[in-house]
């Protein structure tokens, strides 16, 4: 039965990470409605998130790459070269700053809130349908070179809104590229690349915390499982996504999260 559980727990993780319907606020959702202890197992947490995010990084690899070597390659030849690639690390830069400085204010309040409100995440649902929707109809036509700065910063704050379970990073960030007029391809990439910082930072303060908590041994074989759903999920889930933009059909994960939302407000009310 245990097996079963974090496989369940993996498929959750990497169907729903890259997916703008929100990861954390399915996991909320299923922890609270099943009353399950194993979601308070911060370890796990950190070995799913760890198997997204391998799996996204190997999706992007080649993007990454380049943008590392055209980062360091900018600052050896003192700007002569590479300079797009530095200024797309420097739009990274700027849109994660906003989540930072709001996860640092807000975090702990907003755990303690929703711990006790529930029903708040299906707002969260219901605000992420609402978002999709208004980008129904987005063909903008910037591509990465043309992404301002003005834009990293609008893209970061609708990532920073996202610290709210319900409210899918992915599904706002995504929102965000649309609505400053970047072209499908242009969104996908920039919103995922907004991605590993913040995934890289919360990794590092989940090892600490597992460093001070320790590790259970016995449980390893476990979360390797888990990390293989994980990792097999997101892999195919972004694939999914990348086809449904493609076709402008984001608006159609606005119908299950409104059926979600509301079901989550009416139950937990």
């Amino acid at each position: 039965m245990d097996l079963i559980k974090y496989i369940i727990l993996g498929i959750i993780q990497g169907f729903t990470e890259p997916l703008p319907i929100s990861s954390s606020g399915h996991i909320f959702l299923f922890k609270s409605l099943f009353n399950t202890n194993m979601f308070n197992d911060l370890n796990l947490e950190i070995f799913l998130n760890f198997a997204s995010f391998i799996a996204i990084l190997i999706i992007f690899w080649k993007d990454v790459v380049k943008l590392v070597t055209g980062f360091f390659g900018y600052i050896s030849s003192k700007g002569k070269k590479y300079k797009n690639e530095f200024k797309y690390c420097m739009l990274i830069v700027l849109g994660t700053i906003p989540v930072g400085i709001l996860g640092l204010i807000i975090k702990d309040p907003l755990e303690e809130l929703l711990s006790k409100n529930v029903y708040l995440v299906g707002f969260g649902f219901l605000a992420t349908a609402i978002a999709l929707i208004l980008v129904m109809n987005s063909n903008g036509k910037k591509e990465d070179d043309d992404i301002t700065y003005k834009d990293a910063l609008i893209v970061g704050i609708c990532q920073a809104i996202a610290l709210v379970p319900g409210i899918s990073r992915s599904g706002m960030t995504l929102v965000g590229c649309l609505l400053c007029g970047l072209n499908k391809k242009s969104s996908l990439k920039y919103a995922f690349m907004l991605y590993f910082p913040v995934s890289i930072v919360t990794m590092l303060l989940g090892i600490k915390d597992m460093a001070e908590t320790g590790l259970n041994l016995g449980l390893l074989g476990y979360y390797a499982i888990g990390m293989v759903f994980a990792f097999i999920l997101t892999y195919i889930s972004y694939k999914w996504l990348t086809k449904l933009v493609e076709k402008g059909k984001l608006w159609k994960f606005s119908i299950y999260l409104i059926i979600v939302a509301i079901f989550t407000i009416i139950y937990f009310i």
